[in-house]
């Protein structure tokens, strides 16, 4: 893999430019400023005078329009007005959640604390499973128009396509590679047949432990940055973890709490490996195709490596198994 090291947008955001953005919308920082782990967009947490730090975050260039980034903050927003503890964009004295300096889109946020969800009593995962029923119940009631589809096209086709289209796959692979997932996309297209016509909603889309933080009074989302139309299981199969029975057990809980505020379709639950499958495969072209940032091979050295792409296959592998078992359900 050849690593292109023209400039990267991200290296013109530079501190001086990071404090004048919070000052451009009234935000009197005192210096303090220290960079949070995120490698899609930019998030920093930068201190204010006289008052509780903010978190600031820079959107990628080019990743979402200014449109799609609006709806975000739109239907993060409209959860709050439900009363659903999302944390949502500050805005300013006019209304305005989002904001531009030089390139770069940007957004305040409140800094909230709390621990990643344990998610280990039945109890824990009721709460959980009312929290994404009161979500997705809001989430039905309107529809994104700027925003990706979570589907089988975005996640599986363009990520194979990707991927063997820039070499990013040892020449020895490729060929393995690109027959197991032809034949995965079949499998799946064929489980998404059974499954039937699962209608789609506005979702999280990226519902995985750590980006839920749980405090006394429950759990609350702290980004929605993947937010987008798709079905209504994606936000829950990955808070299920172990062996089947556990996975049945702990979705039956979650399904009991949830199921208090909105209705499951069970025919569904045939897509949990489906989309398990789609997020290995979208994983790796995501880090494919960010391979310019720098922040990329730093954190993931280990990338462009023939052992990690013989890995990444022997999974892919393991889920062409899983997706012939009986649903957990």
């Amino acid at each position: 893999m050849e690593n292109m090291r023209a400039a990267h947008p991200y290296e013109r955001l530079t501190p001086d430019l990071i404090l004048d953005a919070l000052e451009s919308v009234d935000f009197a920082c005192d210096g303090r400023l220290l960079a949070l782990n995120s490698y899609e967009n930019r998030v920093y947490q930068i201190g204010v005078e006289d008052s509780v730090p903010v978190i600031a975050k820079f959107y990628r260039p080019e990743r979402w329009s200014r449109e799609a980034i609006q709806e975000e903050h739109d239907f993060a927003l409209e959860l709050v007005a439900h009363e659903i503890p999302v944390v949502a964009p500050i805005a300013d004295s006019g209304g305005t959640t989002l904001h531009r300096i030089d390139d770069f889109l940007f957004a305040v946020y409140p800094r909230c604390g709390g621990r990643w969800p344990d998610l280990e009593t039945r109890a824990q995962r009721q709460q959980m499973g009312r929290f994404l029923g009161r979500m997705h119940a809001v989430g039905a009631t309107g529809r994104f128009r700027h925003r990706t589809k979570l589907d089988i096209a975005s996640l599986g086709d363009e990520a194979r396509e990707f991927l063997l289209r820039e070499r990013f796959i040892p020449e020895y692979l490729v060929e393995a590679y690109a027959s197991l997932t032809d034949d995965l996309l079949h499998q799946i297209r064929a489980l998404f047949d059974v499954a039937g016509a699962v209608t789609p909603l506005r979702l999280h889309g990226d519902c995985h432990p750590g980006n839920i933080l749980w405090t006394d009074s429950g759990p609350h989302f702290v980004d929605l940055d993947d937010c987008r139309t798709g079905p209504p299981i994606q936000d829950l199969w990955m808070l299920l973890s172990g062996e089947a029975h556990e996975m049945r057990e702990q979705l039956q809980d979650v399904l009991d709490g949830y199921q208090t505020f909105f209705d499951f379709d069970y025919a569904s639950v045939i897509l949990i490996e489906p989309l398990r499958t789609l997020r290995i495969m979208n994983y790796a072209a995501w880090i494919a195709r960010r391979w310019d940032d720098p922040a990329f091979p730093l954190a993931f050295p280990w990338f462009d490596s023939p052992r990690y792409w013989e890995d990444h296959i022997l999974s892919l592998r393991e889920q062409a198994a899983a997706l012939n078992n009986p649903p957990v359900l």
